[in-house]
């Protein structure tokens, strides 16, 4: 499987608060985005699997729920994930 526990932890420890910190919402931006990239690439050599486009799509929906949730909260938490993950153009 692409995503172990190891690249789990490691994700959450950099972005987030700690290796156990799974419910930031920095973390699981983070996760988000690796999974979509990993969804990316599958979709770029896979051009007629529905199901994945379906489940990107879905998962870019709940990373723009997250991000707009921290811009409301606060900005700059929402600034410094935008820079680390490089999201934005």
């Amino acid at each position: 499987m692409y995503l172990t526990t190891e690249k789990k932890q490691e994700i959450f420890a950099k972005h987030g608060k700690s290796a156990t910190d799974t419910g930031s919402a920095e973390g699981q931006i983070a996760l988000f985005t690796f999974r979509i990239n990993h969804l990316t690439g599958h979709l770029k050599a896979n051009q007629k699997d529905f199901n994945t486009e379906k489940a990107l799509v879905r998962l870019v929906g709940k990373r723009k729920s997250l991000l707009d949730y921290l811009k409301s909260k606060d900005i700059e938490r929402y600034r410094a994930i935008i820079a680390e993950l490089g999201l934005r153009k």
